[in-house]
């Protein structure tokens, strides 16, 4: 049996579904809300749903069943201010479920996140040691409190403290995919793209206010959601594989390549209106990602990564225009 916190979130619910298409049972705990979440995992075999109020007595109760920990569940909005929930759910909340797989020899994979690399001045390396990691400055609260837990990882491993069977972190970079529509304004760039063409619009992009890249020129890690959930599917089959790992695809894109995919896969003419970047995140936005795929590479992951035209056409085409009821 194999648990998945934030298992009706946007990468949880595709795990979740990857997972019970391989015949895993697979319990998943989140917060479903009123906002549709439940559609997200419909099609999911599950061995059963838990709050996360339910989940300590879960765990105390299966411990001879659970073989792994798929930690997904977290805020995951990159504008949320309230520190103190971040602290709580993505810090305080991995910090147990770290220190139960290590006391009761589990697997743990558990995502962080690109926003750890901030501006990406030190670069993005996914290097794990603690000197390393002091150098990151994450530009904003979800981003520190995801930082924050990995560089807790990377003391314990130094100070030799009980460790889970398996460990290994994902540094998750500008994800798109199916399951993501009840994020709204955090949905990807990609679905809001899709959004305002489908709705007679153009693609609304932002201008640059950086002398080095054009109006659309800013480029980002465009990583399919499927891809994800394969990197972790890998990891699960090969325990003796630890560590901090980027996942995306090590290939970076410009936003107008995404829009120009978006297009192509509607069967439209590319129409695109540059609007300024909003001035609150004007003075904090990158204009640069790309994951360094070496160390997942060197890890023995082989499986090619999706390219940003086949994914967009198949999240357009597969998904966005076929709905689930």
């Amino acid at each position: 049996m194999i648990l998945v916190t934030g298992g009706a979130g946007f990468i949880g619910s595709n795990l979740a579904a990857a997972l019970a298409a391989r015949g895993e049972r697979v319990v998943i705990c989140d917060r479903l809300g009123s906002q549709g979440k439940w559609r997200n995992i419909a099609p999911v075999e599950v061995e059963d749903i838990l709050s996360p109020e339910a989940l300590p007595a879960f765990l105390d109760s299966h411990t001879d069943g659970l073989r792994a920990v798929l930690h997904m569940g977290a805020i995951s909005e990159t504008t949320a201010e309230d520190a103190d929930a971040l602290v709580e759910n993505n810090f305080h909340a991995s910090m147990r479920l770290w220190a139960w797989c290590a006391a009761h020899n589990k697997q743990f994979i558990y995502a962080s996140s690109a926003a750890t690399y901030g501006d990406g001045a030190q670069g993005f390396d996914d290097d794990a040691s603690i000197e390393h990691l002091a150098r990151l400055r994450p530009l904003n609260a979800y981003g520190w409190s995801k930082h924050t837990f990995d560089r807790w990882v990377a003391r314990r491993l130094a100070d030799g403290a009980p460790r889970p069977l398996q460990w290994a972190g994902l540094k998750f970079f500008n994800v798109y995919g199916p399951n993501e529509q009840h994020k709204g304004a955090q949905a990807s760039v990609a679905w809001h793209l899709w959004s305002q063409i489908t709705a007679g619009g153009p693609a609304r992009l932002f201008r640059s206010h950086h002398p080095d890249y054009a109006d659309g020129g800013q480029v980002r890690d465009f990583v399919w959601v499927g891809d994800c959930s394969d990197v972790v599917l890998w990891l699960l089959d090969n325990r003796r594989v630890n560590g901090l790992f980027n996942v995306g695809t090590g290939q970076a894109r410009s936003f107008a390549d995404l829009a120009g995919a978006v297009f192509a896969a509607l069967g439209r003419a590319p129409k695109i209106e540059y609007i300024p970047t909003p001035e609150n995140i004007r003075n904090r936005y990158q204009y640069f990602t790309e994951a360094k795929m070496q160390r997942l590479r060197e890890a023995g992951y082989e499986k090619a990564f999706t390219s940003l035209e086949d994914g967009v056409r198949r999240y357009v085409q597969d998904f966005l225009a076929t709905p689930a009821a």
